[in-house]
């Protein structure tokens, strides 16, 4: 089966083409699909073939999207580390997804004891294998996500996955050889690697990846790309509309722009489309569901407050907890069918017969699907807090809290914020005659957790509120926020 977003499925009418550039190297698909071939040589030499799994933890440029597709021409598959990651979280993502190899910034980064290629010595010219015959059903991705017990989970993509998705997206929006995305969501994310690169790839149009999101420099960016569109979350967005009123950029090459991986309000969409003249369109999805479920049309009826209707090839269905699929204007949990959805969670099938049931994908939030088809999220069955798009569980937070030996119990919730949508705040009670401090759990916090989990406030309590079970009264600890 022959995957359009693959470097060496293009055309030879199209190999000329710019295919993607950072602030180092532009890559044509025929020098994209060089790259690739030389580094899958040396990904072969390390004994990676077919089933293998490299580990990419790379800040966003080239290298790691040419990784990638060296890992799929020797029927391999890749796994993007956050490389915000303390030593601990990465170990653990190497570990956990079982990768033969580790493709990193080189001496002292993390490599869980496995080979390594430090990315400025990754291969480049001369001859390489000839890629393997991919099938749909062979494993593409294994992209991280924190689950409900705190313990990061492995969704499994396969090719079919990436192609449904890469598809639907190119559809979606309509996209062709003169389109530009400019790519400024990390690739770590299922967002940016399907929604900015797979389905530009396929549509033959470039991709330019900028390293590191700067609101002050992001429109210097647009004026000298001229991309046709770029995919954001929320936070980006507010941190634009926060710039002085006299920046009042170029946007004309912009055909549109996609907000996504988290709620959004209502008047940030409006004052983001005024200010800038953007074309927005807000969707919904899951790392579970391949990225996106619903997504508002760039051409037709746009509703702001809404993610809008299901993707083509997609079903998304709101349910009771009877199972019982409600009609339109009833709220219950959102679920999705179609083929998107996951192959499962990587080596836990448990939590995979859990998630998925019956052919629908369970996402744990709750939503409303009006007469026309569109879906309104009103509000997530877990407790996840998501900082900036990116995706936070309190458990992770108040499993390193209580290690500290003075700690009794640790609640962590999330706290609205104007920028990054929601922080994490942490409340917890010591035990007896405890000397322990809010500065001391602070630099423990630092230490053992990336920048983005880590608490905006640490508050020490007598007792945690309870309810009238016994378990810790989030909810009350979430109203005493907006007392404060």
């Amino acid at each position: 089966m022959r995957f359009p977003y693959l470097p060496w499925n293009v055309p030879a009418e199209d190999r000329d083409r710019v295919a993607v550039r950072d602030d180092r190297v532009e890559l044509t698909y025929a020098e994209l699909d060089a790259w690739s071939r030389a580094v899958a040589a040396q990904f072969a030499g390390h004994g990676f073939g077919p089933g293998s799994i490299v580990a990419v933890m790379l800040p966003n440029r080239v290298e790691l999207l040419v990784a990638m597709s060296a890992a799929w021409r020797l029927g391999g598959a890749a796994t993007p580390v956050n490389p915000a990651f303390t030593e601990n979280e990465a170990d653990y993502q190497i570990s956990d997804s079982g990768a033969d190899l580790v493709v990193n910034l080189g001496a002292g980064s993390p490599t869980g004891g496995r080979p390594s290629i430090a990315v400025d010595d990754l291969a480049y010219g001369g001859p390489g294998p000839a890629p393997v015959d991919l099938h749909g059903d062979e494993l593409a991705l294994v992209i991280y996500t924190s689950g409900s017990t705190g313990r990061p989970k492995g969704v499994m993509l396969d090719h079919d996955n990436a192609e449904a998705m890469s598809s639907m997206m190119a559809q979606h929006f309509r996209l062709t050889v003169d389109d530009h995305c400019m790519l400024v969501l990390p690739l770590f994310h299922v967002n940016a690697i399907m929604v900015s690169a797979l389905a530009i790839w396929r549509s033959r149009g470039q991709l330019s990846v900028v390293g590191h999101f700067s609101a002050s420099r992001f429109f210097d960016y647009v004026k000298r790309l001229r991309p046709t569109y770029f995919s954001a979350v929320p936070a980006i967005y507010a941190m634009l509309a926060a710039l002085p009123e006299d920046v009042r950029p170029d946007t004309s090459s912009l055909r549109f722009v996609v907000c996504g991986a988290a709620p959004v309000s209502k008047e940030l969409l409006e004052r983001s489309q005024e200010r800038f003249g953007f074309v927005m369109v807000e969707g919904y999805g899951l790392t579970e569901g391949t990225c996106a479920s619903a997504c508002n049309p760039v051409d037709g009826v746009r509703k702001l407050g809404t993610v809008g209707p299901a993707l083509p090839g997609q079903t998304i269905g709101i349910m009771a907890p009877n199972g019982e699929l409600l009609p339109a204007g009833e709220r219950g949990e959102i679920v999705i069918s179609g083929p998107t959805v996951m192959r499962g969670y990587l080596n836990r099938p448990e939590a995979t017969a859990e998630t998925i049931r019956d052919g629908w994908l369970h996402t744990g939030d709750v939503g409303i699907l009006d007469e026309d088809g569109y879906l309104r999220i009103v509000d997530r069955v877990k407790d996840m807090i998501i900082r900036g798009g990116e995706n936070i569980y309190p458990k992770e937070i108040e499993a390193a809290l209580t290690s500290v030996d003075d700690v009794l119990e640790a609640a962590v919730v999330g706290r609205p914020d104007p920028v990054f949508g929601e922080v994490p705040v942490a409340y917890v009670s010591l035990y007896p005659d405890s000397a322990v401090t809010t500065a001391d759990l602070m630099t423990h916090c630092r230490r053992n957790l990336m920048r983005a989990k880590v608490p905006e406030h640490i508050e020490i309590l007598e007792g945690l509120p309870r309810n009238p079970v016994g378990k810790i009264d989030k909810p009350a600890l979430r109203r005493s926020l907006q007392h404060t």
